[in-house]
């Protein structure tokens, strides 16, 4: 019970900080009133609704998520460019592939963000999702390298924390 205190606790000051910076309204008194009153009511249906853990508050894991987005980032700028040059070849030589890609993530949290950031990721749509693995559609066989996946996969892994428990 001692966690979800400590969660409830950053929840709050994440949520009111994330109010503040978002509405601009820190110096009249009714509007932060009524970002309090907005946070409290936040707080109480999370509880109620038993939702206050690890995996739907995750900041414990922000600073490997940052760096996970930061990698992220980099190899969406990468297929984005190799996306444009497939694109405008005059012969548009593109092969759609269908690849199966497992899946090792056993939180909701490590499912969820592998399968959105292979669809976030130009080129790879994330078509299905089944127990251990992914169906997924990519636009030519080299964006459907399994060693990429499963690159991919062991770093939402260790950005989930997921791998210091297998």
């Amino acid at each position: 019970m001692r966690w979800n205190w400590v969660y409830g606790a950053t929840l709050v000051v994440v949520l009111g900080v994330l109010w503040l910076v978002l509405s601009g309204f820190w110096y009249k008194p009714l509007l932060v009133g009524f970002g309090v009153l907005a946070v409290i009511i936040a707080l109480v249906l999370t509880v109620r609704m038993g939702l206050l853990d690890d995996e739907s508050a995750p900041f414990s894991q922000i600073i490997s998520f940052a760096r996970y987005w930061v990698w992220l980032g980099a190899e969406i700028v990468k297929a984005n460019i190799y996306v444009v040059k497939v694109s405008l070849k005059p012969d548009l030589d593109i092969q759609p592939v269908l690849i199966r890609v497992p899946v090792t993530a056993r939180s909701g949290l490590g499912r969820a963000t592998f399968a959105n950031s292979i669809t976030l990721t130009p080129g790879t749509v994330t078509l299905a999702v089944e127990e251990d693995a992914f169906l997924v559609h990519s636009l030519t066989e080299e964006l459907a390298d399994p060693a990429a996946f499963a690159d991919m996969g062991e770093r939402v892994n260790i950005a989930a924390h997921e791998s210091e428990k297998a």
